[in-house]
């Protein structure tokens, strides 16, 4: 996995990413504050809000922010992101008024909305061999897991010397540091985008995404993923403090139990790649988050929580660090940052479902509905993915073209029939079902 870090244009970018993953885990903590600030014992009605906002904005803007980043220069489109994120936060300590909250967040989860896919597209160029890109693709993971550990006690150290407004000016940093590593890093050239409307281009991804077998399974996996995910991320403090009756630090320990499972998937997955398939450890990793949300009523103390969230975050990275190799072998170069886009974007749409879903159900019913509720929607998420993605899925497709002619340079070589590595494309619109594209 560190054995990537030896490509010199990887570990800028991957730099790039830390930094700016710290500040924004400063930032995080600042947030939270801040809203206390403003709106007092509705700070969590802020928050919440905000989370909304942050989850519209990444659902409805990254495929067009991917059309854009197609027809623009790939260093500059990155920079500039890192250069809008860095001023939105500037300005947050000068807020006075809940709706600039709101505002501010929008602009910056727009910009986050855009760099992100393309970041994770630019990964498989700068890293083309499909076991370093597996090293790269775990060691990102595990810097985000780190990142959630360490940027709280880094906040919290901090704010034993600085008021929380200067927690801002570490992100502000950390996105600055980020544009000036890409600008010196000198990236591979992108294949160039086909001709096309921008609303083409920016429907491309999410056409490709639905049209390919593979790729329609991932969406129903992140549903799972996300209804498992959410009972996590919505729920803990409540299990904790209003279950359990215990305080802040067992909160953050319960969350640290996800983390660490987590960066120990990160740590294993490169070898269980080596036996196994794709889909095989990703529907495992689903599972094994399903089971654990399940389970979750039987948990009577901290102990036993801590061993099922550990659980789920196991699963978690199992089936999020393969979702780049994924896509990679599902798309051309030149659409590559389309469909990281739509799938940015389609696994969002999931969280913006499963986040109130899992809020509303514990209020409403109780947490052990909550945990049923959302473990029987991952199940039923878990068997779409085997009716969407068959098991014995092969790479290379038999399939005729009849609008083409015989001499057309696609069918050229063609002896024994026509059959090659299936991709969706302007040559392949759909997925042949008869064998005629």
């Amino acid at each position: 996995m560190f054995n990537v870090l030896s490509n010199r244009t990887f570990r800028h970018l991957f730099v790039a990413q830390l930094v700016a993953l710290v500040g924004t885990g400063l930032a995080t903590v600042a947030l939270g504050l801040l809203a206390w600030q403003l709106a007092g014992n509705d700070a969590g009605l802020v928050l919440g809000t905000a989370l909304g906002i942050k989850m519209v904005a990444y659902v409805t803007l990254s495929p067009l922010a991917a059309a854009l980043a197609e027809r623009l220069p790939r260093r500059a489109f990155l920079v500039a992101l890192d250069v809008l994120r860095a001023v939105v936060v500037a300005l947050l300590p000068f807020v006075s008024e809940v709706w600039q909250v709101y505002a501010l967040i929008f602009l910056l989860q727009a910009a986050s909305a855009g760099f992100s896919p393309a970041f994770q597209a630019l990964v498989p160029d700068v890293v083309p061999e499909e076991k370093d890109y597996t090293g790269a693709l775990s060691l990102l993971r595990l810097t985000e897991d780190m990142e959630q550990v360490a940027s709280p006690l880094l906040a919290a150290g901090l704010l034993t010397m600085v008021s929380f407004p200067v927690l801002f000016v570490g992100t502000v940093a950390g996105f600055a540091a980020s544009a000036l590593l890409i600008l010196a890093t000198a990236l591979p050239n992108r294949a160039p985008a086909g001709a096309g409307l921008f609303w083409q281009s920016a429907t491309k991804g999410i056409r490709i995404y639905l049209a390919t077998p593979r790729l329609r399974g991932l969406m129903a996996m992140e549903m799972a993923v996300a209804a498992a995910g959410a009972m996590v991320y919505v729920n803990t403090v409540v299990l904790v403090q209003g279950q359990f009756h215990l305080g802040d630090s067992q909160v953050a320990l319960a969350f640290g139990a996800f983390g660490a499972g987590s960066m120990l998937a990160a740590v294993l997955i490169s070898r269980l790649l080596v036996h196994f398939a794709d889909r095989r450890v990703m529907l495992g990793g689903a599972a094994f988050m399903v089971a654990g949300v399940g389970f979750t009523p039987l948990a009577v103390g901290l102990a036993g929580l801590l061993g099922l969230w550990a659980l789920i975050g196991f699963g978690f990275a199992l089936t999020q660090i393969p979702i780049g190799r994924i896509i990679s072998r599902s798309a051309r170069e030149q659409d590559r940052a389309a469909v990281f886009a739509a799938q940015f974007a389609l696994s969002h749409a999931c969280w913006l479902v499963t986040y109130p879903l899992a809020g509303w159900l514990g209020a409403s019913f109780g947490l052990g509905a909550a945990a049923g509720s959302l473990a029987l929607l991952g199940g039923s998420a878990l068997l779409a993915v085997h009716a969407l993605w068959p098991a014995g899925e092969v790479e290379a497709v038999a399939h005729d073209h009849p609008d083409l002619a015989p001499d057309h340079p696609h069918l050229a070589g063609d002896t024994g029939g026509h059959i090659h590595p299936l991709i969706i494309d302007e040559l392949h619109r759909r997925w042949p079902k008869t064998g005629t594209i």
